[in-house]
């Protein structure tokens, strides 16, 4: 008798404590929001949270704060968000390096998979490949019949060993088969101004940052990631077009919450984001960069990608051996 005198008691305070569960999430938020980005200030990611963030105020009556926590390859500002508490106040907003972070770096302080819960992407972008203007290859099929004419001699600036610029490259080494010369610079910007100075043959990066040098004509587009030309550069074709539908460098941003958030939680934010990017000043943030908005990505879709990149990023790094200092 008191053992099920104990029992209908718990189910009886259980019940009671689900209307206040849900009351706290309906009153959500009490207070202001932080979104996390791992990189410094003026980068895109950085350009694109803060749009985000100035909607998102206006939307929820809080304040929500960026807050730049760069270092280690991004994985700083991850573990923070991470460790932080499931309530839906503190958001991850990162790009398509948050799935290459666990090959490079084998000992992180979180596990990619299992320690954050995926909200939505936001805006993809293409990967663009860019070269001197004086390399006698003009196409992608130009540039590998170049490669495999003069094997390791033409040479590839990225932003960085291991960063995303690099591993664009790599991808598409790796599916044309040809070898070159990896040389990797300090941020996207020195690896331009490298090619650009004819010391270096070409290079990958996000669309936005060789743009005003591709319209200078000091920079010669040769080819974009995605299923369609870009309304600026109506000229230069896709990769698919090029001979290489295979393959897949779109650079996605997006944001994540720690593990355990409620899922109305989850679905509340998506909902707010999508909102904040359907206002004009934040299209216009991500159109300026090239982006594409993208409102109809599930969590469950969201999650499903980071998986899969997490898989294929973990395999061609280990099969070109690729490490970072």
């Amino acid at each position: 008798m008191k053992l099920m005198l104990r029992n209908g008691l718990c189910v009886l305070v259980w019940l009671a404590s689900i209307p206040l569960l849900s009351n706290a999430q309906s009153d959500w938020p009490t207070k202001p929001l932080r979104i996390i980005v791992p990189v410094p200030p003026g980068s895109f990611t950085d350009i694109g949270a803060r749009a985000l963030a100035a909607e998102m105020s206006l939307q929820l009556g809080q304040q929500v704060i960026v807050e730049n926590k760069a270092g280690a390859g991004t994985t700083i500002g991850a573990e923070l968000v991470a460790k932080s508490a499931p309530d839906g106040y503190t958001l991850f907003f990162t790009e398509n390096s948050f799935t290459i972070s666990p090959a490079l770096y084998p000992k992180l302080p979180y596990d990619s998979l299992k320690d954050f819960a995926p909200v939505t992407i936001v805006a993809e972008a293409p990967t663009i490949l860019w070269a001197r203007t004086d390399l006698p290859a003009k196409t992608v099929k130009q540039l590998v019949d170049l490669a495999n004419a003069t094997p390791k001699l033409l040479s590839y600036a990225s932003g960085g060993q291991g960063t995303s610029s690099h591993l664009a490259g790599e991808l598409f080494f790796d599916i044309a088969k040809i070898k070159v010369v990896h040389i990797p610079f300090k941020g996207v910007a020195a690896s331009m101004n490298e090619v650009v100075a004819k010391n270096v043959d070409f290079g990958t990066s996000s669309v936005a940052s060789p743009m005003a040098l591709i319209k200078a004509g000091r920079l010669m587009a040769v080819a974009i990631s995605g299923k369609e030309r870009m309304s600026q550069l109506p000229d230069v074709p896709t990769f698919a077009e090029s001979g290489y539908p295979q393959y897949e460098a779109q650079i996605w941003f997006g944001a994540l919450v720690a593990h355990g958030t409620p899922s109305a939680l989850v679905n509340r934010l998506r909902q707010e984001l999508i909102t904040a990017l359907n206002k004009p000043k934040t299209r216009e943030a991500f159109a300026s960069q090239g982006a594409t908005i993208m409102t109809d990505v599930t969590p469950q879709a969201f999650a499903a990608r980071i998986e899969l990149e997490v898989a294929r990023w973990r395999d061609l790094i280990s099969r070109k051996g690729i490490t970072v200092q």
